[in-house]
């Protein structure tokens, strides 16, 4: 007689399934694996967030945080979900664009009032229709991921009340056409360099100035090399944490609740984080001695939205989007 274990049965069944083209991980037991690629750094306030996720779904999932871009490069996220080498990644809008070109409409400048305009505007229907251009492409968004909104960083004691002030100053802004004319928008001659590179540009004089949220600010310590925070506002910046369509339309009902709950949660205790942070850092570039004011948004905010509007950015804009996003400011 001979005696079958339980190894050896496994073995055999798997070795039927294979014959019969299935796949084996049917007989899988494990938690399906959920790996995260994302920029920022493990000491970032998103970082916190992430893990705060991973930990909070950890009985259904096994969801692994990969930061730095020390899985997949910079920009790279989107393509290696679609091509099915990564399962969630944080996007940025931008780069979403560059296949979707409908979605430079929410990296235009002046969309969104505030982070709550941002919740507001995809918990809406335009909302949906934006993530449901995204599904088409393969992408399910779970969440925008709000980080800070950029405010212009001075070297020059030159007051800026209004975009003509920026004229001539040459300001570093990120690669790429779509934050090459953001810059053009706000009235400053931009020049892209590498975000590691802007310190010592400052210290030099190579640029006059830079745009960040304040937290990146206070991050790469450019306060000690320019003299003024010109508060512009003038966008809200985020990301979207995102996951394979696939992969989300595979998961039972209950594992999608379990995942979005999670992320609803963290996301919003990162954003209040992020809002708190900012105010802080308000007082503290002060009293680092550095002039920190308000100028004309209005006259900030009608300025790059004409140059938006005459762009070739706004042909691809849906018809009616920015009236529906602009109703949901309070």
């Amino acid at each position: 007689m001979t005696h079958i274990t339980r190894r050896t049965a496994l073995a055999a069944a798997l070795a039927a399934a294979t014959i019969l083209g299935l796949p084996s991980a049917i007989f899988a037991q494990d938690k399906p694996t959920l790996r995260l690629s994302s920029v920022v750094s493990d000491n970032d306030i998103r970082a916190e967030a992430f893990a705060e996720i991973a930990e909070a779904v950890s009985d259904t999932f096994d969801m692994q945080v990969f930061n730095g871009a020390t899985l997949v490069s910079q920009g790279s996220e989107m393509t290696s979900i679609q091509r099915g080498n990564l399962e969630m990644g944080l996007i940025a809008p931008q780069t979403i664009a560059e296949q979707i070109p409908e979605w430079s409409i929410v990296t235009s400048a002046y969309l969104f009032s505030d982070a709550e305009h941002l919740k507001a505007t995809f918990d809406s229907d335009v909302g949906q229709q934006l993530k449901d251009m995204v599904a088409e492409a393969g992408i399910h968004v779970l969440a925008p991921v709000y980080f800070g909104t950029r405010q212009v960083n001075l070297a020059p004691e030159t007051e800026v009340m209004k975009p003509e002030d920026l004229d001539g100053i040459t300001l570093r802004m990120p690669g790429g056409e779509a934050w090459q004319f953001l810059g053009e928008a706000i009235g400053a001659n931009p020049t892209p360099l590498a975000y590691a590179e802007v310190y010592t540009a400052l210290q030099t004089g190579a640029i006059d100035g830079q745009d960040n949220p304040l937290p990146n600010d206070y991050n790469m310590k450019f306060y000690e090399v320019t003299s003024q925070i010109v508060l512009t506002s003038h966008l809200v910046g985020f990301d979207l944490l995102a996951i394979s369509e696939e992969l989300w339309n595979g998961f039972t009902p209950e594992q999608q609740d379990t995942l979005q709950a999670a992320v609803d949660t963290a996301i919003a205790k990162s954003t209040q984080r992020h809002l708190d942070r900012e105010a802080e850092l308000v007082q503290f570039f002060k009293d680092e001695g550095l002039k920190v004011y308000e100028p004309d948004r209005i006259a900030f905010r009608d300025y790059a939205q004409k140059k938006y509007l005459e762009s070739d950015f706004a042909n691809s804009w849906p018809e009616g989007m920015i009236d529906a996003i602009n109703a949901l400011s309070k």
